[in-house]
Parts: structure tokens; C-alpha cells; sequence
């Protein structure tokens, strides 16, 4: 049976199952914001496109160092590179407004909300 929501045979997620993945990134995105102060996005369409951003950097990331952005993938790297993307993203996308203190409380927040949700979720 073959269930496009899944992964396929060679490791490759399908079309569903990447559309899913990111609409899941970025409610725990717009839930982190929200819940952590001096964390601001400005708009839907922001929220959209810094959950792009950050999943393509997570990409980038773990392609060129094989370290997983998320905050509890891999330890302490993880989470340090989990901030350093939350933080970075700031620069591609207008109306994403975040420090660096709100940045390392944003990447606990997120971790913990990706922790209660169901499946793998990146940044």
C-alpha cells in the first residue's frame, strides 16, 4: 500500500508528507513566538516564509555539518545551532524580529512543543 504521507523506499519524503511536515513546523513556530517574549512575527505570510527559511538552513546545516537544528537532536550542538537559526533567520525575513536571549528561550519553547507533537519535526 502506498500512503503518500510517508517516506519513501529510498529515504525520500513525498510531496504530502513535506507540505505536512512544514505546516507542522510553522504552528510550532507561531506557538513558540507567542509564547516567548521578544520573539515577533509580524504577519501569516512571515510566519510562512521564516518556516521556509528555517527549514531550507536546517537543510543546509545538516548537509554541511550532518548536525540536526533542533534543540534536542544532537545535544548541545543541536541546540546551539537551533539558536543560531532562530536568530539568524531575522536577516531573510522581513517583519521576523527575535534577540538573542529570546532566541535561546525560543529554542527551548520550541524543542518542548516539538517534543508533545507526534512525527519528526525540524526547524
Amino acid at each position: 500500500m502506498n500512503n503518500n504521507n510517508t517516506k519513501k523506499a529510498s529515504g525520500q519524503m513525498t510531496m504530502g508528507g513535506m507540505i505536512s511536515r512544514f505546516i507542522t513546523s510553522a504552528i510550532i513556530l507561531a506557538i513558540t513566538a507567542f509564547f516567548t517574549p521578544g520573539f515577533e512575527i509580524a504577519s501569516l505570510w512571515t510566519l510562512f516564509l521564516a518556516a521556509a527559511v528555517l527549514a531550507i538552513m536546517d537543510y543546509l546545516f545538516n548537509l554541511v555539518l550532518g548536525v540536526d537544528a533542533s534543540p534536542f537532536g544532537r545535544g548541545m550542538v543541536g541546540f546551539i545551532v537551533s539558536v543560531v537559526v532562530l536568530y539568524a533567520t531575522q536577516f531573510f525575513v522581513a517583519g521576523y524580529s527575535i534577540s538573542w536571549v529570546s532566541a535561546i528561550v525560543g529554542a527551548l519553547v520550541y524543542g518542548i512543543i516539538a517534543a508533545m507533537i507526534p512525527g519528526k519535526q525540524s526547524m
